[in-house]
């Protein structure tokens, strides 16, 4: 996951697909709110993929960081991942009753980090939380809270709303303190939603497969092997062809912090063999085909190689991060244009199985 990464999560993308925006008001919805629910609405974008399933993509005036794939039943309403806060849950669960009047009775986290289950505690005992057995257990052992990929992407809240705040002190246009004010806004409701955050696992788990029969929808949560995570988890439509990746598949590069770099690339090809045309990625625009899983094995490849090569040189992990040149993949993520990988956990984590500390 980068940071250009996040900032395209507030774009609102078709990619042949037709969005549905929740009627605009100048407050959410009413309903009791948890805290970090005070947004402009609407927080999200649904985007329908096929009769019943959507991707939800926020707009940016909620900070939710993942999206959202929705998916109807002839009951009731399976989510894909519960995004970074309760508020940012709330105001899903809120705006999805624009969409449909069907309650979301099952959740499934993709994986455990912090901005895919964070929204989790919102449900209550009549919701099941589905997810692998690795993402339970590490939650409840505080991992999506207390880790350094959620130090990167929340930890500078802080500072972000001081600078905000004296941008605002020394700003004299009113339309430039109109946008400051909206921005420093978005950023207290964030800080006020993550704190409030009680990591709530998942309620049912697996290790390989599950199938859900919601009327004539089969809905399939699969484990297709360690990866972005040792338990991340994808949802399969196959009547529809459409698969929901998480951050096993997004559409730009993925977080490596907590990667298996070679098995990732194993799985990926796995994930080639079911019978899909859509994917719809836990960051960034759905998207159609199979091209992409060729580019982000490429990808994967091209850093494991030559983490491995800085490893046997016996160069610090720290260095070998802002040496890391991954241009030869600029064709696919036009992103990178300059050497380096920012966070650097993923150089850091290579080391770790390189050196045996991961298994």
């Amino acid at each position: 996951m980068t940071r250009s990464r996040l900032l395209a999560l507030v774009a609102i993308f078709a990619l042949g697909s037709v969005a549905i925006t929740a009627t605009r008001t100048d407050q959410a919805p009413s309903s009791p709110k948890p805290p970090g629910a005070n947004y402009k609405s609407p927080a999200f974008t649904f985007n329908k993929i096929a009769d019943g399933v959507y991707h939800a993509v926020g707009t940016g005036s909620l900070v939710v960081m993942s999206n959202a794939t929705i998916i109807e039943g002839d009951r009731d309403v399976l989510v894909v991942d519960s995004h970074v806060s309760p508020g940012g849950a709330w105001a899903l669960r809120e705006e999805l009753k624009a969409i449909t009047p069907k309650p979301i009775r099952w959740v499934v986290n993709s994986h455990y980090h912090f901005d895919h289950s964070h929204g989790n505690q919102i449900y209550g005992p009549e919701v099941e939380i589905i997810g692998h057995e690795f993402a339970r257990a590490q939650i409840l052992a505080g991992k999506s809270q207390d880790s350094p990929a959620r130090e990167f992407f929340v930890g500078g809240v802080p500072a972000t709303i001081t600078a905000l705040e004296g941008r605002l002190a020394a700003a004299t246009d009113e339309k430039t303190r109109t946008q400051i004010q909206d921005q420093l806004a978005i950023q207290r409701n964030h800080l006020e939603g993550t704190n409030a955050v009680k990591p709530t696992p998942p309620t049912m788990t697996l290790t390989q497969k599950m199938t859900l029969h919601r009327g004539g929808r089969e809905i399939q949560v699969l484990f297709l092997g360690r990866g972005h995570t040792a338990g991340d988890v994808v949802v399969y439509l196959p009547k529809e062809r459409v698969v929901a990746t998480g951050d096993l598949l997004v559409n730009g590069t993925s977080y490596m912090g907590d990667a298996f770099f070679t098995e990732w690339i194993q799985t990926i090809e796995v994930l080639k063999g079911l019978d899909f045309e859509t994917v719809l990625p836990g960051h960034g625009a759905a998207f159609t085909g199979k091209s992409k899983l060729d580019h982000w094995q490429a990808y994967l490849r091209d850093f494991w190689e030559q983490a491995q090569k800085f490893h046997k040189a016996g160069t610090p992990w720290e260095e070998a991060a802002k040496l890391v040149d991954l241009r030869g993949q600029a064709a696919n993520y036009p992103a990178i244009r300059a050497a380096g990988i920012t966070p650097n956990h993923a150089m850091r984590r290579a080391y770790e199985i390189l050196d045996g500390k991961i298994k």
